[in-house]
């Protein structure tokens, strides 16, 4: 599984494969054209109360994750869409979150590494 992450706001590249946006809004002041977005998977963020819960407080981020994941198992759908995408090749998670060690995607990827796709 080639699974990466990548700010919305850090320019496209070759070795992204299948650019995935896992965030429900629209990263701000970024043009769909430049984002070079393949599939806009709202459906695997964040419920909008929990994102507005954790407010990015790293102080939150384990209680976070465990609420996130909670919900992640309630989608089998979305999360079997993400997966039909790894299965077949690099897939880059994208994000607009500032903090890149304290955001869904990370928690996502870190869910879909753990779970080996089979969450």
């Amino acid at each position: 599984m080639a699974l990466r992450l990548k700010r919305a706001y850090e320019a496209p590249a070759p070795d992204d494969g299948f650019r995935i946006l896992v965030d429900r809004l629209w990263p701000r002041g970024v043009s769909r054209n430049a984002a070079h977005i393949d599939l806009w998977l709202k459906e695997v963020a964040p419920s909008t109360s929990l994102r507005k819960w954790f407010g990015h407080d790293p102080s939150k981020w384990v209680e976070f994750r465990e609420r996130y994941f909670l919900e992640l198992r309630r989608n089998p759908e979305a999360i079997g869409q993400l997966n039909e995408h790894v299965r077949q090749g690099v897939v880059t998670l994208v994000y607009g979150a500032k903090d890149t060690e304290h955001n869904h995607a990370v928690a996502l990827k870190a869910y879909l590494d753990s779970a080996k796709g089979d969450a």
